[in-house]
Parts: C-alpha cells; structure tokens; sequence
C-alpha cells in the first residue's frame, strides 16, 4: 500500500512538472498579433545585438488575401556609439547606387535608401547634406509630411510644418509621416495600398530604427505600419516613424563584422542614410 501511494504520489508530481514546462514553453514562444482585418503578425521575433551599437531584428508577417509570407526587417542604432549621415551619391562621383554601394563607397556599416526623386536623380522635397542644402524647397505636397534631420550629431523625425532647416546639420524631406509623437497622422489616399516600403523611426529611448518589408510581392499598408508600430504588444516603442520611398527604391544593407543582412531594391537610389560606428 505505501509502494502504491509512493508512485501514485511520484506521478502526479510529474504531471505537475511536465505541465509547468508546458506553460512555460507557451508564455516564451512568440504570440499571433493581428493588424488590420487581413494581416496577422506570426512572428514578432526578438531584438538581437550583432555589433556594438547595433540590433538586428526579424518580424515575420502573414496576410490572408492574396495569401503570403513576409519578413520585416529591423535595424536598431544606439546614438552613443552610431552616428547617421545622409549620403549622396554625387559626393562619390556616382549618379546613383545601391545600399551596399553607399556602405562600401563610405565606410558605413549599413545604409537605408532615403527621399523621393524624379527620373534625373533630383529630390522632390527637401534635401541637405554635410556638404550641401541640395534642394532648399519644404515641400507642401500632401505626401512629404515629415523629415528625418540630424543635429549635433544625433536624429530626429518631425512633421515638416515644425522643421527649420536652420534646426539642422542634415535633413530629407519625405513622407508620409506615419507616427508624430506615439499618435497616428492622418493621411492622404492610397492608406490601404500594399507595397514595398522602407522606413525610419526614432524610439523611446532615442535609437534610431529602421526597416524594410522584404517580398519581391505584395507588403504592407500605410496603415499597417501605424497599427504595428502604434501598437504596445509589439514591443516597437518607436513613437515618431517616417516612411521612406518605397517600391523599387526599397533597400538596406547592413556589413558589421561577420553579419551581413541585404535586402536589395530593384533600382539605385541617388541618396541613402548611413550609420557609422564613432570609433572609426
């Protein structure tokens, strides 16, 4: 009878242990977020360093109609030891270039493609560089509702009616602004237009971030992006968030050390932002 309630004892002790792995194991592994009526986040994936300074994270997005996969991908920058720089390609005696083009031609670890130009090369809105005010016109268009600068040597994202290019060292002009301040901006149509898109964001703790959608079809909406990053389980915390030209421009690269991370674009782009580590 003591051996009988011994192992009866022993057993449910197990049950108990297994079940708490169990929960455990469900508590780690990654939960479902829906966006939207037709989008729903899979995998929101974790933030990884992969140099000093730097972050690489992966999201991994689902859509139901038209049925596909995509990856986001994510690049976060610590100011204490990145710096960003806006590049042209002229200041390398190009026309335009690809992400990687941009990092191996400056030393960069990793470039983002950056403002709207016509078929010459020429920015549409705004546009200063370290070396030049390239095009001094701030855009009323409905679109180019944002800027992304850098002063002192650190970025900032802000609505293009509270920008003063004497505010900043380097500034683009682009849009639309998707986040001002944690709140979503109203935006023009084309809200629910899915494709390519790159952006760019300051966070919480002022890194800056940003992104690509990765998918030779489909991507993702204007509002998609407002939902996502505006949304706490996420765990995004990137109040002020800037859409970059998206499309074909769409590109990032990334070279530090042994990792490697490119999403490359279907065009060249005459302008791009950099990170630079501030040890070189």
């Amino acid at each position: 009878m003591a051996k009988a309630k011994y192992f009866t004892a022993l057993l449910i002790s197990l049950s108990l242990l297994l079940l708490a792995r169990a929960n455990s194991v469900d508590a780690q592994a990654p939960s479902k977020l829906k966006i939207g009526a037709n989008l729903t986040v899979i995998d929101l994936g974790v933030w990884r360093a992969i140099h000093k300074g730097v972050e690489f994270r992966k999201v991994v997005v689902e859509r139901a109609e038209p049925n596909y996969v995509m990856d986001l991908k994510l690049l976060r920058f610590d100011g204490k030891t990145i710096t960003p720089r806006i590049l042209h390609s002229g200041d390398f005696q190009l026309r335009s270039a690809s992400g990687k083009t941009f990092v191996e031609k400056s030393g960069a670890l990793a470039a983002i493609n950056a403002n709207y130009f016509d078929d010459k090369g020429r920015p549409l809105a705004y546009l200063k560089t370290l070396n030049q005010e390239i095009n001094r016109n701030v855009s009323k268009h409905a679109l180019y509702t944002g800027v992304f600068a850098i002063r002192d040597g650190a970025s900032f994202v802000a609505h293009r009616d509270e920008f003063q290019p004497a505010q900043a060292a380097e500034a683009l002009q682009s849009g639309p602004l998707l986040l001002n301040r944690g709140a979503p901006v109203e935006i023009m149509r084309g809200l629910g237009r899915y494709a390519r898109r790159s952006f760019i964001g300051i966070d919480k703790d002022g890194r800056s971030v940003i992104g690509v959608t990765d998918a030779v079809l489909g991507g993702l909406s204007f509002a998609e992006l407002q939902e996502l990053f505006a949304n706490p389980k996420a765990q995004l915390e990137t109040p002020d968030l800037l859409n970059l030209d998206g499309g074909g421009s769409a590109q990032l690269y990334l070279k530090a050390g042994k990792f490697e991370e490119w999403v490359p674009g279907t065009t060249e782009v005459p302008v791009a932002i950099g990170f630079f580590s501030k040890s070189n």
